[in-house]
């Protein structure tokens, strides 16, 4: 069974590391207890939207890019191919007005 939780524990992990930060200091950044957090990273607990935006925001990582990475990983153990980058044509349609430089 793929736990959703140990995937993003393991996404934030990864990028905690890269990062070159301790759990202390992300923790800390991201106004969590220490021991959630790791709880969190290790897959014991499930993190609130909340909490997680608080860590992308200490990782200094988008939470799409985050939620993204644990996207990929489960379609990997799930044996989906992994599918081109293409954002629909009708979700640009209705931001497009918005990116135009004026």
């Amino acid at each position: 069974m793929i736990l959703v939780r140990q995937e993003i524990g393991d996404v934030l992990r990864d990028f905690r590391l890269q990062k070159g930060r301790t759990l202390r200091q992300v923790a800390s950044k991201a106004s969590v207890a220490l021991g959630y957090l790791s709880e969190v990273e290790r897959g014991q607990k499930e993190a609130s939207s909340e909490i997680l935006a608080s860590v992308a925001d200490a990782l200094d990582v988008p939470i799409s890019i985050i939620m993204r990475e644990v996207g990929d990983r489960i379609s990997v153990l799930e044996g989906i191919q992994v599918f081109p980058d293409v954002v629909p044509d009708d979700l640009v349609a209705s931001i497009e007005p918005e990116l135009s430089l004026h």
